[in-house]
């Protein structure tokens, strides 16, 4: 092997090495235990997104729940409806 060649085998094993030490100790651009290192307008936007989601995801289960309560109810008059016709 020549020192072009031991030179590059050097570069990528150093090169490997911090990608298994920043995996393993959670560091690099999200930082430690995933959180984002970055512009703190962007987390404040990030943030401001994140609540109206959840609020909009909130307000989409109520409105779930409403038409299953609707379904149900329909299922079951249309199931005495059927009832009071078999009892004429």
């Amino acid at each position: 092997m020549d020192s072009g060649q031991l030179t590059a085998v050097l570069i990528v094993m150093i090169v490997m090495i911090g990608g298994i030490a920043r995996a393993k100790y959670g560091y690099g651009r999200f930082g430690r235990f995933g959180r984002y290192r970055g512009d703190p307008q962007l987390d404040a936007r990030d943030h401001a997104e994140n609540l109206r989601l959840r609020d909009e995801v909130t307000e989409l289960k109520e409105r779930i729940k409403v038409l299953e309560r609707i379904t149900v109810d329909k299922e079951n008059s249309l199931a005495k409806e059927i009832e009071s016709l078999r009892d004429r």
